[in-house]
Order: structure tokens, then C-alpha cells, then sequence
């Protein structure tokens, strides 16, 4: 098994029981479910810089990222940076994150929050709604084409912008569907996890214009957004470049200060 199936098979089992501790109906009944959402593909189609900048504690790959900081304190730095949105990893196993994270953050911030997670279900999208996100991650390594077409049209539904994430052409053809929003080349090799900005770069030209284009991971450099912006890309998300410093949204201000 890679590291993703494990992730999967074990998001299966936290669903399972999340859904006998907590039932749809007690999703649907707290205040943020009815709350007005805010569209991050709107917010990156109008912007100069398209940084979504991300919550991220740690990961497989790197282990331990920034454990020390306040959700609510990275939050409001990525704010007054002036990002176009915020990425807040939700799953804990792996990523030590939680919807909690997702929670603080929303009652301190009007960004946009996309919720980072391994969505293999529609309860996952209840639950986002629940807490206050305006946008959910879909991931085609980990979905069937079926999957992808229920799950974002039940985010539709709720007013929820969708990002669909892919790594490769085969996963791209089966995803394009009217039902996303927003479409997320990730640069790192699943398997390796080497990145490289080709990848973004290769699909670019394969993504219809009618999406707005996402590039992840490995992105610390200005030239390198530059350069993407060449390839239709309107949205950059950084995540461990910001994180891995002792004030994430001092680094975001500055980032985004050289790039405009």
C-alpha cells in the first residue's frame, strides 16, 4: 500500500464511526451550516497575486512542519497578507490537523477557507458546511469518475466552490465535469514525492479556460509564479513555504509585497 491508500482506508474507518457519533441532522442544524458562503474562484479571478496560503502542522513527507503556532494567529496574519484564501488541513492522523483548526479559524476571518481533507464521502461535505468552509478539496487519485460527479454536485448544492485536485493527464480527462470550480495541478509525485513545476506547466494547455487553474505544492519562489501566470494559472497554493517559518503570516506579507 502507498501512503495515500493508507491515508484512504483509514479515512474510511474515521468516517464510519463519525457518522454514528454525530448525525446529519445535527450537521444541518448548527449556525455556520446556513451561513452565506464566499467563492474563492471568484476572489482568485479578481486578483493580482492568487496566493491561497495554508494551515498545514505536518505531513508524511516532512514530518513535522510548525506544531508551536495558533490557528487563529496564522489566520489572521494570512489576512492582513492579503491572500486570496485559506487552505486549513482537516485530517489528524497524518496532517495533525482537525476541524476544530477549521472552527477558529472561521470566527476570526472572512477569507475564503477551503477545507484540506480526504473527502471519500458526502458526509465529509456536511461536515465542512458545518463548520464554516466555503470550499472542499476532491482529490481524482482517490475518486472514481462517478465519485467526483456525486460529490461536487452535493457541494453545489450546499453553495460550496469545488477544487479538484489532479497529478496527471489520465486523472484530469476523467474529471472535467461542469460541477467543479476550480482545477488543482499538484506538482508532488505521489509515489516519490518529488516535485517539479512541469507537471502544472503540461496540463495547463489540457485544463478548458471555463476552470479556474490551481497550481500546489512546490511553490517558494516568486519567479515561479511568474512563470505560471504565463500558463493560465490564477491560483497558487503555499503551504509548508509560509508554515515552516515562526510567523506564517509575516512571510505571506512579504511574499506577496515582492510579487505585486
Amino acid at each position: 500500500m502507498n501512503i495515500l491508500d493508507k491515508i484512504v482506508a483509514d479515512k474510511r474507518k474515521e468516517v464510519d464511526l463519525k457518522k454514528s457519533m454525530v448525525p446529519v441532522p445535527q450537521l444541518e442544524g448548527t449556525r455556520l451550516f446556513s451561513r452565506e458562503t464566499i467563492s474563492l474562484a471568484s476572489a482568485l479571478r479578481k486578483s493580482e497575486t492568487g496566493i491561497i496560503a495554508e494551515h498545514k502542522r505536518r505531513s508524511p513527507s516532512k514530518s513535522v512542519i510548525n506544531q508551536k503556532l495558533s490557528v487563529q494567529d496564522v489566520a489572521l496574519g494570512y489576512e492582513k497578507a492579503g491572500t486570496c484564501g485559506m487552505s486549513i488541513l482537516t485530517d489528524g492522523k497524518y496532517f495533525g490537523g482537525s476541524l476544530d483548526d477549521f472552527l477558529l479559524a472561521r470566527a476570526v476571518v472572512n477569507l475564503p477557507l477551503l477545507r484540506k481533507e480526504f473527502i471519500i464521502d458526502e458526509y465529509q461535505i456536511l461536515e465542512a458546511k458545518a463548520h464554516g468552509a466555503d470550499v472542499i478539496l476532491l482529490i481524482a487519485a482517490i475518486l472514481t469518475r462517478e465519485d467526483i460527479s456525486a460529490l461536487s454536485q452535493c457541494a453545489k448544492s450546499l453553495g460550496l466552490d469545488v477544487l479538484l485536485e489532479v497529478h496527471n493527464e489520465v486523472e484530469l480527462q476523467k474529471s472535467l465535469m461542469p460541477s467543479l470550480d476550480l482545477l488543482g495541478v499538484n506538482n508532488r509525485n505521489l509515489k516519490t514525492f518529488e516535485v517539479s513545476l512541469e507537471t502544472s506547466k503540461s496540463l495547463s494547455e489540457k485544463i478548458p479556460d471555463d476552470f479556474v487553474k490551481v497550481s500546489e505544492s512546490g511553490i517558494s519562489q516568486i519567479e515561479a509564479i511568474k512563470e505560471l501566470k504565463k500558463y493560465g494559472y490564477q491560483g497558487f497554493l503555499i503551504g509548508e513555504n509560509f508554515m515552516k517559518t515562526d510567523n506564517p503570516g509575516k512571510s505571506a506579507t512579504e511574499f506577496i509585497n515582492n510579487l505585486i
